[in-house]
């Protein structure tokens, strides 16, 4: 082994004065020497040195990145620089990211330099000038994500992500300088950024709650124990995780009253959005009426009305914790209700416990309630049934009484008991048209509550709503016939009819109503008040007419028009509907009922007599062309 040391250092001694011989006799510059980045300054004057020797790569020559160049002057086109011969494994990660994807298959997407800046000034993520600064990435995100023209042609879910994340409350803390505060990469991912369709991606449902977890790390801990967690990470669909209750880019405080999770909207926003769906109660044979039941209980009912302190859903159940009532730590357990409901109720726990919470009456659970609610159920229809049998009998017999007297006085008559019909079924086929369409419109209200009773409520709501109608179209038709073909008829248009002497009347009235020395007008058979109200009421019939039949037929309707007419006829019928019902509580009510004249009830619409005569309060002399006008009871 020696001998062989001493062989190879003998060749090498040997051969070393040739070396230096021939190092010697080399022409001067048959190397050349590596170019300086001063030597790319020399002749790029646009960039800034200092920024590029402060940034990340200040230290590496220019030909590190433009590896092509080995002379200078160098060719003008130069090879597109490569990030991935250094960052070999930021590189793989992108390439298969939905940007990466999008950049390999040449559409425009986020690149290296879209979202680290300018190349030749690539700042370190911790220093705040660069746009990867925690701080500044909600903003390098929404460089291209709050362009809606830009983003349009992607059909992506959030429209302009940076202001809604801004009124966040991880967009509000980090706007005060909270570097902590969750930002767009800690959810969306950074180089790895995927579909929420993709199961890779750290925003796909079964992921969403390692996500968040990264950071509540302790809720997740308690989320995964719960029911919710433990079906979530089984890949159950239906399961709630944490953007299901709290939001997406709309996360609130809880303490804000637009939030998911704040105390007055937890139940109907948050829990009620499964616990009172089909999908969910069916498919998992869950009691289907919870939210219903706590709704109509205090706790509910205190709730709508705004009350904070009350008990919602996650005050007896938990939040994070859910867990089944079968579970001995489940809040709602038996065991532990004393307690649950001692937190609200210090010393009468033991007793609320051994109640039911959500109570529902049936003949199989709650049988005490069901039994006392079928009592008072057939006791009211029979106490008020039996009110109402005897106030019609004391009523019918009453007015019979009083239309005597009318005629022992000699009253004269005002409407005849054909007007008297139609005026009857008039106010009877309004109240259901009003009625049954408004219950369209407001189907959760409590007076609708009727049409949701039975399966085909609605279908009959409606049936109802275009019978009314029909007798309404037929009662305005007869009216028609009436006013022209009879000569009492033609009287009363005539006397209907508007005049100048109406517009004197209207500025006499507001005279002594602002001075009751001046004295009243005196209206001949119909005043300007009954006159607006007739013929708003002909003007709205024509309408409601009108409107109605284009949505009753709508299908020959857009046969001729386009969709519009109907949204149009839609919004007029509704609002000539409110108009309608508000003339009629605040001016024919008050004329027919709360004038103090009137009070308690103007009976002439049941007696047909009017307690003056119908000119100036003084009876004319009958004319044989229309005697029954104006002759006395019993003789018309």
């Amino acid at each position: 082994m020696i001998r062989k040391l001493l062989a190879g250092s003998g060749v090498f001694l040997w051969l070393l004065p040739a070396v230096l011989l021939y190092a010697q006799d080399k022409p001067a510059g048959a190397k050349a020497a590596p170019i300086s980045n001063d030597d790319c300054f020399a002749c790029h004057d646009n960039l800034a040195p200092d920024r590029f020797h402060s940034s990340v790569h200040g230290r590496n020559l220019c030909t590190s990145c433009h590896n092509d160049i080995q002379e200078l002057p160098h060719p003008e086109e130069l090879k597109k620089v490569q990030c991935s011969s250094c960052h070999r494994l930021e590189a793989e990660v992108y390439n298969t990211s939905d940007h990466g994807m999008a950049v390999k298959s040449k559409i425009e997407a986020a690149s290296c330099q879209t979202c680290h800046g300018d190349p030749h000034a690539i700042f370190d993520s911790r220093n705040p000038e660069s746009p990867v600064y925690r701080l500044n990435i909600p903003k390098t995100c929404a460089h291209c994500h709050d362009d809606e023209k830009k983003m349009a042609p992607y059909n992506l879910l959030e429209r302009l992500p940076l202001q809604s994340y801004s009124e966040t409350v991880h967009g509000k803390a980090l706007a005060k300088g909270v570097i902590q505060s969750a930002i767009c990469t800690d959810c969306h991912g950074s180089h790895d950024l995927h579909s929420p369709a993709n199961p890779k991606s750290k925003i796909f449902k079964r992921n969403i709650p390692s996500t968040c977890g990264k950071c509540h790390e302790n809720v997740f801990k308690i989320y995964e124990r719960s029911i919710h967690g433990k079906a979530a990470l089984e890949g159950k669909r239906e399961a709630p995780v944490c953007t299901d209750c709290h939001g997406e880019h709309m996360i609130k405080s809880r303490l804000d009253p637009s939030s998911l999770t704040f105390p007055t909207a937890i139940s109907e926003r948050v829990c009620g959005n499964c616990h009172a769906a089909e999908r969910v109660t069916s498919k998992y044979r869950l009691p289907a009426d919870r939210l219903k039941t706590y709704r109509e209980s205090y706790h509910g009912l205190a709730s709508k009305m705004g009350m904070l302190t009350v008990a919602n859903c996650a005050s007896c159940h938990g939040a994070h914790d859910v867990l089944p009532s079968s579970d001995p730590l489940s809040s709602v357990n038996k065991v532990n209700l004393p307690k649950t409901c001692g937190k609200c109720h210090p010393n009468v726990g033991e007793q609320l416990a051994k109640g039911y919470v959500h109570v529902s009456a049936s003949p199989t659970s709650n049988q005490v309630i069901f039994y006392v609610t079928c009592f008072y159920v057939a006791l009211i229809f029979l106490v008020i049934g039996g009110m109402v049998a005897h106030n019609f009998l004391d009523f019918r017999v009453k007015l019979r009484e009083h239309y005597e007297e009318l005629k022992r006085r000699g009253i004269y008559l005002r409407f005849t008991l054909a007007e008297r019909a139609q005026h009857w079924i008039l106010v009877l086929t309004f109240v259901v048209l009003a009625y049954t369409g408004f219950a369209l419109k407001f189907p959760h209200a409590w007076w609708s509550s009727p049409f949701s009773f039975f399966e085909a409520g609605a279908e009959w709501r409606g049936r109802i709503h275009r019978i009314a109608a029909a007798v309404f179209c037929f009662l305005c038709f007869i009216h028609a016939l009436t006013l022209v073909f009879t000569k009492r008829g033609r009287g009363q248009l005539k006397a209907l009819l508007p005049r100048l002497e109406d517009v004197w009347d209207v500025l006499r009235m507001f005279r002594h109503y602002f001075d009751p020395s001046k004295p009243r007008p005196r209206f001949k058979r119909y005043g300007y008040i009954e006159k607006a109200e007739y013929w708003a009421l002909v003007w709205g019939t024509l309408i409601m007419v009108l409107t109605g039949a284009m949505l009753t037929f709508e299908n020959v309707t857009m046969r001729y028009l386009p969709k519009w007419f109907l949204d149009v006829a839609t919004t007029i019928h509704f609002y000539e509907a409110v108009l309608a019902t508000l003339a009629i509580l605040v001016w024919h009510l008050y004329f027919t009922i709360f004038d103090p004249e009137q009070y308690p009830l103007n009976l002439s619409m049941m007696t047909g007599m009017s307690p003056e005569a119908p000119y100036e309060g003084k009876p004319p002399a009958p004319s044989p062309a229309d005697k029954n006008e104006h002759a006395p009871p019993g003789k018309e």
